[in-house]
């Protein structure tokens, strides 16, 4: 059977369009002499952070329970989130990449992680985010990559077929989370490397 042109192209955020460095963001936080893979661990690896991702807490409860459960101070949560917000610099390439592919005519979507705050960040800091044709977020579905409901989720929010469309991500999980519901997907490196890899798959971009 003839492989389905593809039509869509679908884009994860963090590592593929802007910086995300848990590491980096507590070292610029607490300093380097707090700084510990343990805290790391126990701020983004924690409930707190998952429930702040798929959006049953605010940015401000998770503060709350930053400060509760890890004896943070409030400044040192005010300090947190600045630069879980100001690390995010744009990758080189990504964006153009983006308008190539919207200019050629394909679907642009994103289908991201992310915190409701942190979305609403990037829209006012960028302007890639009008280029998206539509957007799945984790906040707003309730649920995280690799999951298979969240990319149900981008297919039913966007009228996409698995079969024409195509994600990019950087974290081999969610590659793999895609492509086991029919999608295909690229693992991301730079913005050249998934340029050829969309070419090879008949993207005329």
């Amino acid at each position: 059977m003839k492989p389905q042109p593809i039509e869509n192209v679908v884009f994860d955020v963090g590592n593929v369009i802007v910086r995300w460095s848990p590491p980096e963001i507590a070292r610029l936080a607490f300093g380097e002499e707090k700084f510990c893979e343990s805290l790391v661990r126990s701020i983004f690896k924690s409930q707190t952070w998952m429930d702040l991702n798929i959006g049953v807490i605010t940015e401000t409860e998770a503060k709350e329970q930053y400060q509760l459960n890890l004896g943070l101070s409030e400044l040192e949560c005010q300090r947190l989130f600045y630069y879980v917000k100001q690390t995010q610099i744009l990758l080189f390439g990504t964006v153009d990449l983006i308008k190539r592919v919207k200019t050629a005519g394909y679907g642009v979507y994103a289908l991201t992680d992310n915190v409701r705050e942190v979305v609403d960040y990037l829209k006012t800091t960028y302007d890639f985010w009008s280029l998206f044709d539509g957007a799945t977020i984790s906040a707003q579905v309730g649920c995280l990559k690799p999951q298979p409901a969240i990319y149900h989720a981008l297919l039913a929010q966007n009228g996409l077929r698995a079969e024409s469309t195509v994600f990019i991500d950087d974290m081999p999980n969610n590659v793999r989370g895609a492509q086991a519901v029919g999608i295909s997907a690229i693992q991301f490196e730079n913005a050249e490397q998934c340029q050829r890899e969309l070419r090879a798959l008949g993207l005329e971009i």
